[in-house]
């Protein structure tokens, strides 16, 4: 309907509503209540009026995103808000309001006001790297059980027609890791909520965004205490690299980080556990980047040479969820395998502690997953500048 199609519609039924509210006033002064039929109209009547209310805010506010959206938004928060759960939420009809969404950070969708510019002007967000780097199972259970090959003895050799073959031997340690509940909460309003667009964004420039930032940094440093994750620099599921700063001077090498994070690299091959990434925190990197030689050049080339951030030709992630001095190489293509029991679960509730009488809206976002290490040999960490 056009927008002034249901301007009409709605003044005729606050017409209505007049006409029947003018009755029960008159039933009431005749026979002291207002009389069932009367009492059904008017509350028929007022549902119909929140809907038109409701279709002319959502026309008015596709009227102004209109000039400047090209394509329909198929983002995270818009999609909730097209669903017939958040329909049936914002219409009265239920208290609450679930939908599964993926895992996924989309853009802002934006907050749209009579007298503000649209959008929301947001904080600062890190880029997550670490997980899409993971290989990734779904789990239908709250732990996931797991074996690992402690040690492998490969006693295979030749032999002789009629001799016995020789006999290899495999130590292995059944592991179970509890599938994490990372998630939070936050209040709004329940005028925020009714409008579509400003709820869009709180979903998807924090909510989700909070729940994966931290499942981020559960896969880098989770002590596998309940109710935690088992990260990689929980003990027993990483490889110390063990170097000190006499065993590389020993080794005729420098006690720096371009020689030290070079040997941890050859380790992880010599262990048949080929590295595809190097973990440094962000200042770190960027010291490591910066260095120049005695001639004043730029170790690691021009600045100006856009090269794709590596070391020794193994990709470099920096991100703030490794400890600054801390240095994590890994084959995480054999290391790990992150396991999903849901994607990022968003949920509105009226009935949350005293929402109903303050007229607010908590907004729960969570996710359940967890990190089997299953190779702790193909993960080299420790110390960045070692004593």
């Amino acid at each position: 309907m056009e927008l002034a199609e249901v301007v009409k519609s709605l003044e005729t039924i606050e017409a209505k509503l007049k006409e029947f509210s003018d009755k029960a006033t008159e039933e009431i002064k005749s026979i002291g209540k207002v009389s069932t039929d009367t009492n059904a109209a008017l509350d028929a009547l007022g549902v119909k009026q929140r809907e038109f209310a409701d279709e002319i805010l959502q026309l008015k506010q596709r009227g102004l995103a209109g000039a400047e959206e090209t394509k329909d938004d198929e983002s995270m928060g818009a999609v909730f808000t097209k669903s017939d759960q958040y329909a049936a939420f914002a219409s009265g009809q239920s208290q609450k309001a679930r939908m599964e969404v993926k895992n996924t950070v989309t853009n802002p969708v934006g907050n749209t006001f009579s007298d503000r510019r649209p959008g929301i002007v947001a904080g600062a967000f890190r880029p997550l790297t670490l997980e899409s780097l993971l290989p990734s199972l779904p789990t239908t259970s709250n732990a996931v059980d797991y074996v690992r090959e402690n040690v492998f003895t490969n006693a295979a050799a030749e032999a002789a027609e009629g001799v016995a073959r020789a006999e290899s031997s495999i130590t292995t340690t059944l592991v179970t890791e509890p599938v994490a509940n990372i998630g939070h909460w936050i209040k709004i309003s329940r005028q925020l909520a009714s409008d579509n667009a400003a709820l869009a964004a709180y979903i998807n420039l924090r909510m989700t965004y909070g729940v994966d930032l931290r499942v981020e940094n559960q896969i880098m440093a989770g002590d596998g205490v309940a109710p935690n994750m088992s990260g990689f620099t929980k003990a027993g599921n990483f490889t110390a690299h063990g170097y000190t700063d006499a065993s590389l001077t020993s080794a005729g090498l420098l006690n720096n980080r371009f020689d030290l994070i070079g040997k941890m690299i050859g380790d992880c091959w010599a262990a048949d556990y080929p590295a595809d990434v190097v973990a440094l925190n962000p200042t770190d990197w960027w010291t490591m980047r910066l260095a120049k030689d005695a001639n004043n050049n730029y170790i690691m080339g021009d600045p100006a040479s856009g090269l794709t951030p590596m070391l020794w030709g193994v990709p470099v992630v920096a991100s703030n969820a490794v400890t600054a001095d801390k240095v994590m190489v890994a084959s995480l293509a054999n290391a790990a395998t992150m396991y999903n029991r849901e994607g990022v679960m968003i949920e509105l509730s009226e009935s949350d502690s005293d929402n109903f009488t303050k007229k607010l809206v908590t907004i729960l976002a969570e996710r359940r997953t967890m990190l089997a290490v299953e190779r702790p040999a193909a993960v080299r960490y420790g110390d960045l500048t070692p004593a």
